[in-house]
């Protein structure tokens, strides 16, 4: 677990030659009624990796899973005892369970075709790169990268995956569930006429795993603890405005047709938080859009409070309510419409959705689009945490990078500084 990792700037640095000249991959490309069989690699076992195993195991019939990596040995052994019940269809011997920091290019090295990242978000640009590079199909969860630097990178490895005709799914659930998807197709529709504004709310309790530095083994260096506790860490997690509240963020986009916003601004804080991290609990963020349209985001992550996760989008002729009880209103908040269809898991819809693709061939690739939703979701955060207007130009043209320049287990890194308004400054 102390093999040495190069920083996600070298990495990229390294690998963006070769992918001139890498050619097409021999991966299998399936058309039609090719029965082949795809092997999966699972990079980031946790519950996240683990569920999206599963889906992907569901989603076709002739696949297995062939390899599975993660940080740490136990979450391997944890995600395949929950994966049991898929029988035959999980094939991981030992020879191909790897751990430490470098597990992911052993999974892909693996022989594997289709390649699940779910490992904390700061090292998504990475994988996604290696991945990309080597010819896999690829399903990333969000967020895609937790700076500005990162995002980039997607971007660039969308546009490799492109030459190389292999497949991107996001993990941006909500865009998969039917009920909301009728419903943001009655706004983008045009049945309620000009979206005016927005407002969405992600409410909730405080994630685990905990950074309580009580639970530190003093024998873990600090980028295993930060890494065992990577949502209390920018670095790691981007913050919950990126790990969590993106939901809310990539919703507000979808509302607005994924039209580029023109600024943010916003504010926050770290109120209950007292962990040993540096990430703000809250934020309230105002996106900027043209037209005068201001779409809106109240998140927070607090104990023993309020909690909604509700997505209000207000237009000309009414109104539309999502999730849960997706419906629509007119400007007296009478209900004209409500979702009657029966439920369906997003999770899994995405998976079909993704699988039917690589089998017909399709030309899937959703980078450019997952990319832009992370970078939006940024924009707030970069926003509230220097408490001054941030424009989508001057992100696009910043250079932050928050990688620690060494990522090694027993590597010695300060946790980055808590944001303060007024003195935090967009690299």
């Amino acid at each position: 677990m102390n093999s040495p990792l190069a920083s996600r700037r070298h990495f990229i640095a390294a690998t963006g030659a070769a992918a001139a000249v890498s050619g097409f991959p021999t991966i299998l490309r399936a058309q039609g009624g090719n029965n082949a069989t795809l092997k999966i690699g699972l990079i980031g076992a946790g519950g996240r990796g683990t569920g999206a195993a599963s889906q992907a195991l569901s989603a076709d019939p002739n696949v297995k899973l062939w390899a599975v990596g993660d940080a740490f040995a136990s979450q391997v052994t944890n995600s395949l005892n929950g994966l049991a019940k898929f029988g035959d269809k999980v094939d991981v011997p030992e020879a191909r369970r790897f751990s430490g920091l470098d597990a992911y290019q052993k999974v892909i090295e693996s022989g594997v075709d289709v390649v699940l990242l779910a490992s904390p978000p700061g090292f998504r640009p990475m994988h996604l790169r290696a991945a990309v590079e080597a010819g896999k199909h690829v399903f990333a969860e969000k967020p895609m990268a937790v700076d500005v630097t990162g995002v980039k990178s997607v971007m660039e490895s969308a546009r490799i995956a492109k030459e190389k005709g292999t497949t991107i799914q996001h993990g941006f659930c909500w865009r998969f569930s039917p009920n909301t998807r009728e419903g943001y197709g009655k706004v983008l529709g045009g049945e309620l006429g000009r979206v005016v504004s927005v407002y969405g709310t992600y409410m909730g309790g405080v994630p685990k795993p905990s950074t309580n530095i009580n639970q530190r083994n003093p024998e873990w260096g600090d980028v295993e603890w930060q890494v065992r506790n990577w949502m209390g860490h920018e670095w790691l997690s981007g913050g919950p405005l990126l790990e969590q509240f993106i939901h809310t963020v990539d919703k507000i986009a979808w509302a607005m047709n994924d039209v580029e916003p023109i600024a943010a601004r916003g504010g926050g804080g770290r109120a209950q938080r007292d962990d040993d991290g540096n990430v703000w609990d809250h934020y309230e963020v105002a996106f900027e859009y043209p037209n005068g349209v201001f779409a809106h985001i109240g998140g927070r992550q607090f104990l023993n409070a309020f909690s909604e996760v509700t997505d209000r989008v207000f237009c000309e002729k009414g109104s539309m309510e999502a999730p849960g009880r997706v419906l629509t209103k007119d400007p007296s908040g009478k209900i004209t419409w409500a979702y009657r269809g029966a439920g369906t898991d997003m999770y899994q819809v995405c998976h079909n959705e993704w699988f039917a693709a690589i089998r017909k061939g399709e030309p899937l690739n959703t980078g450019e689009y997952m990319a832009k939703s992370t970078m939006l979701a940024i924009l707030g955060r970069e926003a509230a945490h220097s408490g001054q207007r941030v424009t989508w130009a001057d992100l696009w043209n910043a250079k932050q990078d928050f990688t620690p320049e060494k990522v090694e287990m027993g590597a010695k890194v300060a946790p980055m500084e808590i944001p303060v308004p007024g003195k935090y400054k967009l690299a």
